[in-house]
């Protein structure tokens, strides 16, 4: 009996985890809100080998940074990020095409599409964050903590305005989340790790 009650709360309790471990990323490294007139959302985007689609995590990166957008803002800015990897269209222009013909967004969009990893997705759209008040950093919310990681190692004066992304919501996609749960947690030890070394 009591085996059987374990292997029946077992999905379960990964699946809490798996929860608690997305909301606490999601939260880490940000305020909660900036006094702002301007924003800018940087989605980051993830090894997409089309041509002509961003693959359904891109998708999802992109739907999150959209209703990551603060409408009462004067001027948000949405910047994709992702250079062409193993395919010959940049991630950049595939997140900006899902954002702008499948999902109806009509605000302004910049690229970015030369970097090929983390680290140079912050250092490259740097120079495109610069003047706003308030920036957010969106992926899924592990990887959105490395992206913070890495900009308040470089720009640190810029990690100040990082405020929190709706790249989190309960429930959401919640099988995979114990897997990018242990991984993004093994990546995030890692770039410490590296950090610290720098």
């Amino acid at each position: 009996m009591l085996r059987k009650t374990l292997v029946f709360l077992l999905p379960f309790g990964l699946a809490a985890w798996g929860e608690f471990v997305h909301w606490r990323a999601s939260r880490a490294q940000v305020r909660d809100r900036l006094p702002a007139s301007s924003e800018a959302v940087v989605v980051l985007g993830y090894r997409d080998t089309g041509t002509v689609r961003a693959n359904v995590l891109n998708r999802w990166r992109v739907r999150a940074a959209l209703r990551s957008i603060d409408a009462n803002l004067a001027s948000s800015v949405l910047v994709c990020s992702g250079g062409s990897g193993a395919a010959s269209v940049p991630e950049a222009a595939l997140l900006a095409r899902y954002a702008v013909t499948e999902c109806g967004f009509t605000g302004t969009v910049l690229h970015e599409d030369q970097s090929r990893s983390t680290w140079q997705n912050i250092e490259n759209v740097i120079p495109l964050i610069e003047q706003v008040d308030q920036i957010k950093i969106v992926s899924n919310p592990l990887h959105a903590q490395k992206g913070r990681l890495y900009l308040r190692h470089q720009r640190p004066d810029l990690a100040e305005r990082l405020v929190r992304a709706a790249d989190y919501r309960l429930g959401e996609a919640w099988p995979v989340k114990p897997f990018f749960a242990l991984y993004g947690l093994r990546d995030l030890a890692r770039c410490r790790r590296n950090l610290a070394g720098k």
